[in-house]
This record gives C-alpha cells, structure tokens and sequence, in this order.
C-alpha cells in the first residue's frame, strides 16, 4: 500500500477514534439524507429540523409522545469544510405568501440539532447525560450511485452504460452519443477535442434523458449531472468505450485513465470523508412517479433500489472495526409524496416500496443493517374529503395544483384549490411479481401540488405544528433507540 494511502487511512481513524471519545460525553448520530429525482429531500430535512426544535406533532416519535422530549435546538456544525444546510432560506421560501417550494440542494451539506431528553431509565437519568447530537448530512442521490464504481473497471463500466444508453426509455436522448460512439476509429489514438466532444455528448444525453423522465433509473457518473466545482475539469472529460480483450487505443488508454483519476479524486474522498462516517441512512424515493410510468417505471426504480443497497454495504461493527468501514446500521426507504394519494393508500405505497427494497436487498446481496419502507410526506400540501362521481362518494384529496398541472382538461394556475381523486394502487404483489411481464394495471393520477399556506403561531403565540404524513414514525425508527 502506498505510504500516502496509510497516512490518510491513519489520519481518518485518529478522526474517527476522536470522534468515537467525544461521544461517549454526547452522543452524535450522523443521519445521510439522499434522494433520488424530485423526491423532496430539502423539504424533509426542513421540516424534520421545524418539527423538532419548534414542537411538532410526532405521536410515534415515542421520546416526544412520552413528553420526555425537554428541548432541540441548531448548533454550529462540527465540520468547518462542509456548507451548512440552509434551514433558515428554505423555512422563508415556504412561510412566504404564496408559499414556495425551496430551491433543490446540489452539493453536500449539514446541519447539527442538539436535543435534550429525560431517558425512560432511571439509572440512564442519573448516570449518563441525556444529550444527543444528530447531525444531519444532506448530500445528492448522484453522489450516492457513483460509489459502486469504486469495484469497477473502466471496461466493465463502459459495458453497463452503453447497454443502458441503448435500452428503449433511454434510446431517443441517446441517439446523438451513441452515433458518435459508433463512428469512433476503435484504434483511435488520444485526442483532448474527441474525449471532450464525447463527454459533452454523455452528459446532454444524461441530462436530457433525467429532464425527459425523471422516473429513470440513476446513472453515472455523477458528478456528469451535478458538476458543482468540478465543471471543465479533466476529471470529467471521459466516457463510455467499447473495449474488447486487453487491447486499448489510445483513445482508451486516455478515457480509461480519467476514468481511474475519477474515483481517485472525487469518488473515494466523499466515501472517506462522509459516506464513511454516516451511521443511518434515509432515502428518498418518488414511487408515484415509477408507478404511473408502468412496468417499465418500476422496473427502473428496482435497479437503482439494487444499486442503491450495493453501495452501502451496511452492516452492524464494533467501535475500533468502525475506525475502517463503513458502520450504517439502519437504512431508511421513504416513498414520499404520500399526501398525493388518500389515507386509504398509504399502507399499500408503504407496501410497495416495501416489497421492492426487499427484492432489491436479496439482489444487492447486502446484509447487517435493519431495512424498512415507510410512505411520508414531511410537509403535507393536501386536506382530505369527498367527491360524488356517478352516484358514489369517493375519497379525495384536496390541494393546490401546480401552475401548469391538467387535471381533467383543465389547466391550473397555481392559485385555485381542487378536489382531486388520485385513483387506488395496485395490489403490492402484482406490481413486484408482474413487473417483468408488463401486466399490471395502475389507475393512479398525480398532480403537484403547492406548498400549504402555513400558520406560523397558534392563538396562544407557540409556533404552529406543521402537517406531515407518518414523518415521525421515520424518525422513531431512525434515532428512536437513541433517546431512551
């Protein structure tokens, strides 16, 4: 091993075993939040912090149902090199009249929240301080998919994005890249104009190919699609090759190489610098959207679930085997959106999901961590009620469309409620046993919504809780056994 690599390695465990000391005066949680497209992730760290520190409505948050919750509050983060989540920013963006949904975060960032509890135990209460941190990691679900690549050759790689490029959902954003691939010199020698045209290529067709439909699955690398600091840089001037046998242009020799100085320079740094040191997980899905793309859609979204379990390689260690591997021990899957659908539903998406992370889980053949589904929507957007439709009353929800959103014909303009009646999800166990065969049916319409207008204060002048769906039983299972 190089000597440069066993500095790093020593310097990350001198980190982390300090880390591990400071614990034992206040406990720390690290939680990840990633999510995959359009999932609601900077609105569930919002409104999860909102709940927290200013009183929420959690009955399943057993520290807060038990009233043992005494007070949460933001503290300055520990890490000086990570932006800090903007709370404050996106608290305003909803709380304006017209509320608005906050911009989507494109880079890492955290957030550190400081509670305050009685334990349950009398010895705890006397023993050890009742303290925890939890600190919120917020980073892209792009970031989340490039960590395979670590285990994979640039052949292998390339293999795998050219398939994908050339699947049906993807083949029309693809038509450009691929044309130039198939025209490509196979012994073309190293060319900067050739490897540049060819990223550009990659990344509009990734580009294009997400904007087109946001239900497909994620692909790398990621950076390709959220380039932050990185933008112009070699290290994204590569992409995918046929490579047959050992054999390389030179030409491939350049990508190849980019290819390696990738998972050098961005890849394992965020691994050792953040992935490394999470100890929970949450995850982010947009299930409704899969589920009205059909078959297909579900199909896409069991991939990424695949590729998603794969890269965290999850699993329960002691503290000193924590100091070199990654140390998650509990992931999240949240279907969001779950206010888009009437309560009769939500069982059936948690469900779902459900079926789809475990088939996932068995595929990824990832083992050690607790996994569990849960349908949520941080920030309830929707009342519920009734419609009479051909002599029948059916449940609705209520809300306001999305300037632009058709619903029956008509075209919303941001300002009007409606009544909405989303249809019933399929039965859990056609969706997954189905899939491949393209058979199921799915009778669900979703709309956007705007976000609720919020009330701020209460009559008495105590801060208005705001409406979630199932976000505190999220949290129980998250830091639950953290607060006790």
């Amino acid at each position: 091993m190089p000597l440069s690599s066993v500095t790093q390695a020593t310097g990350a465990a001198l980190r982390e075993a300090s880390g591990y000391l400071a614990d034992l005066v206040t406990p720390t949680v690290r939680l990840g939040v990633t999510g995959l497209a359009r999932s609601g992730k900077t609105v569930f760290i919002a409104a999860l912090v909102r709940n927290l520190t200013l009183g929420g409505r959690l009955p399943f948050f057993s520290v807060a149902s038990e009233q043992r919750l005494v007070r949460a509050y933001l503290e300055p983060q520990p890490d000086d090199s990570v932006p800090r989540f903007a709370y404050e920013e996106h608290l305003a963006a909803l709380s304006r009249d017209p509320p608005q949904w906050p911009e989507s975060t494109r880079r890492i960032s955290q957030l550190r929240v400081t509670m305050e509890y009685a334990s349950a135990s009398a010895v705890r209460r006397a023993l050890l301080p009742n303290r925890l941190h939890l600190d919120i990691v917020d980073y892209p679900g792009e970031w989340l998919i490039d960590l395979p690549l670590m285990a994979q050759s640039y052949a292998a790689w390339s293999a795998e994005a050219l398939a994908l490029a050339s699947a049906p959902r993807r083949s029309a954003p693809a038509a450009a890249f691929l044309s130039f691939v198939r025209a490509l010199d196979r012994d073309a020698p190293q060319d900067e104009q050739v490897a540049i045209r060819g990223a550009r290529l990659f990344t509009d067709y990734l580009l294009a190919a997400r904007a087109a439909d946001p239900t497909l699955s994620i692909t790398g690398p990621g950076r390709f699609l959220l380039p932050g600091d990185l933008e112009g840089s070699p290290l994204l001037t590569f992409f995918p090759l046929p490579v047959d046998g050992e054999k390389r242009s030179g030409l491939a020799q350049m990508l190849e190489r980019r290819f390696e100085s990738y998972k050098t320079h961005v890849v394992r740094p965020f691994f050792r610098d953040h992935f490394s040191r999470l100890d929970r997980q949450i995850v982010l899905v947009d299930v409704l959207s899969a589920l009205n793309s059909g078959p297909e859609g579900i199909a896409d979204l069991e991939a990424t679930l695949t590729a998603v379990l794969g890269a965290f390689r999850p699993g329960r260690a002691s503290w000193l085997g924590q100091l070199f591997s990654p140390r998650i021990d509990r992931i999240a899957f949240a279907a969001t959106k779950a206010d888009h659908l009437h309560s009769a539903n939500h069982d059936r998406l948690e469900a779902i999901l459900g079926a789809l992370t475990a088939r996932a889980e068995a595929r990824a053949a990832s083992a050690g961590a607790d996994i569990k589904a849960f349908a949520i929507a941080a920030l309830r957007a929707t009342k519920e009620g009734e419609v009479m439709r051909d002599g029948q009353r059916l449940p609705c929800i209520i809300g306001t469309p999305l300037a632009g959103e058709k619903i029956g014909g008509e075209t919303f303009d941001g300002r009007r409620s409606a009544a909405v009646f989303p249809g019933d999800l399929p039965s859990p166990d056609v969706v997954t046993g189905e899939v491949a065969g393209g058979t199921f049916k799915h009778d669900v319409h979703v709309v956007r919504f705007a976000p609720p207008r919020i009330i701020t204060e209460t009559p008495s002048g105590l801060a208005a809780p705001w409406p979630h769906v199932r976000l505190d039983r999220a949290l129980e299972f998250l830091i639950g056994d953290h607060l006790v």
